[in-house]
């Protein structure tokens, strides 16, 4: 047999991406990937038509359009107060999901260790194996998804190198309160510690607020802010995602970028830049939607049995499902999919050690209202099919 190479056996494909192929497969309602089913904001795809009709089809600059990154800019002055340089300190990436990708491996040594909350969006674990680092992981304790300010003390060593901070947090939706921010920005500033923030959901909050770990005071030189526009402007396929870092920390994200993938698609970037423009209506619209989403979803799982508490932000509901079957992990899910015809992607996929995760499932409802409405008509009739 031919050989490949060791990094690549260590984890699995996305289980996100196969459950979507299961909903397909079954004809099941797809609430497994968090993609939306309705349209984006028309004057953004009226800048892209143009964009291509104006012959804007080459190569932009590698790490990004002036305007997109001059856009990016304001918005976090005007939002965050955060004062931003658009020459030096941002890099438009092929979706925040490159933008990590990139991070990890210009930022972190093979033998670095990187501090991950658990359950965890799935593709921390396989970028530090690829970075040749050590993820460290740090339970959310409960249903209620609690950070124990002990167990994350106790995480930090004189190898810790990065902690990756998701709020709002994919899958619970939980959103990290001022109290836990200060303590990782004192903690990272103790043990001289980078962190890598994953902001993506930062627009879609329930409760609480989104504190931007960038403007705590001395985090901004030791921050890489993550984000994008595929969940603010529901255009996940655009693939348009960024890093927000000082010099120091932006120029080997900025090579690393360039040999992945040299840009991201050109005429997209124009369009991205009229969306950073939009004002607060917008952002507090989609917000509401949300919440409308939010409450269908929640409303229809406790009518069904699962056992959850209501996402504070982010569009995902990770739900324990022990009182309505005996069936464990991915069997769940399959039997969800195939039987009542509702995809979902089985908690095994957010856990290091999948047996954490076996009964839980996690719901996505960044969806039309009609289709999570059927979606509570078929989990309706769940016991029928137990």
């Amino acid at each position: 047999m031919i050989a490949t190479a060791h990094r690549a056996s260590t984890f699995k494909e996305s289980v996100i991406r196969e459950m979507t192929r299961v909903a397909n497969q079954h004809g099941a309602i797809n609430l497994a990937q968090g993609f939306p089913d309705f349209p984006m904001p028309e004057p953004m795809k009226d800048a892209a038509c143009a964009a291509i009709h104006g012959d804007i089809n080459q190569y932009a600059i590698t790490w990004g359009t002036p305007a997109l990154r001059l856009a990016i800019a304001q918005k976090y002055r005007k939002w965050y107060s955060m004062d931003v340089d658009p020459e030096r300190d941002i890099t438009v990436t092929c979706g925040a999901t490159e933008a990590m990708a990139a991070v990890f491996l210009a930022l972190i040594d093979p033998g670095d260790e990187v501090i991950i909350f658990e359950p965890f969006y799935e593709n921390y674990g396989p970028d530090a194996i690829l970075a040749g680092a050590k993820p460290v992981f740090v339970p959310l304790e409960g249903m209620e998804w609690k950070l124990d300010p002990e167990k994350l003390r106790a995480a930090f060593s004189d190898r810790t190198r990065a902690i990756v901070v998701n709020t709002p947090h994919n899958p619970t939706g939980r959103v990290f309160t001022r109290d836990e921010i200060s303590l990782i920005a004192e903690l990272c500033q103790k043990h001289d510690v980078i962190a890598i923030t994953d902001e993506i959901y930062e627009h879609i909050i329930y409760a609480g607020s989104h504190h931007v770990l960038a403007t705590w005071p001395g985090m901004r030189e030791r921050t890489v802010t993550i984000s994008g526009l595929s969940k603010t402007f529901s255009c996940t396929g655009w693939r348009l995602g960024y890093a927000i870092a000082a010099v120091e920390l932006s120029s080997p994200i900025r090579k690393v970028h360039d040999f992945l993938t040299v840009g991201a698609p050109a005429p997209l970037q124009a369009a991205g830049a009229i969306g950073m423009a939009f004002d607060a209506d917008y952002y507090n619209h989609i917000s509401l939607e949300y919440r409308q989403r939010r409450d269908v979803m929640v409303s229809a799982l406790q009518d069904a049995g699962f056992k959850f508490s209501s996402p504070q932000g982010a569009y995902y509901v990770l739900a324990d499902f022990t009182e309505i079957s005996d069936l464990r992990g991915v069997e769940f899910a399959l039997w969800l999919a195939k039987e009542v015809g509702v995809a979902t992607v089985p908690g095994t996929s957010f856990y290091s050690n999948p047996k954490l995760g076996e009964t839980v499932t996690r719901f996505a409802f960044c969806k039309k209202p009609e289709t999570l409405e059927r979606a509570a008509e078929r989990l309706a009739g769940i016991s029928a099919h137990v």
